[in-house]
């Protein structure tokens, strides 16, 4: 997934040693506001010292951040992490979903002229077989 916006603050660098295999750890977390009518702030962070190295940001940047999200439970409650795998400078093209359109009212409740066509179609029923509906 892909969100632009700009950085508006940079949050202290956090470091550690993990518990189970003693190695070093670092997380770099960094806030940023969309540039939507209705801006949302969204905390994103970079996990690995090489990460954030390739990562720079820079409170004011203008950036496209390519993220993944996860849950994970501990003690009976949710935590969700906003994890960046890339950093892009400035405003990059962001995949769109395509748009399904929604049918309208009247288009949902037309009734076809020929199930049989619908049948073949579908592959669903044997010749001759009607439909539920």
């Amino acid at each position: 997934m892909d969100i632009v916006g700009k950085i508006i603050q940079v949050l202290p660098l956090q470091e550690g040693t993990s518990s189970k295999t003693g190695n070093g750890w670092k997380v770099q977390s960094y806030v940023l506001e969309t540039q939507e009518q209705y801006p949302r702030k969204v905390c994103f962070e970079v996990f690995g010292e090489e990460r954030i190295k390739n990562n720079p940001c820079n409170v004011d940047d203008l950036v496209t951040v390519s993220f993944d999200l996860e849950s994970r439970e501990f003690n009976g409650r949710w935590y969700t992490s906003v994890r960046a795998w890339r950093i892009q400078q400035g405003v990059q093209e962001v995949a769109q979903t395509p748009q399904v359109p929604v049918p309208t009212v009247a288009q949902t409740t037309q009734q076809p002229a020929n199930y049989a066509q619908f049948d073949a179609q579908a592959g669903s029923a044997a010749e001759g077989e009607q439909l539920p509906f």
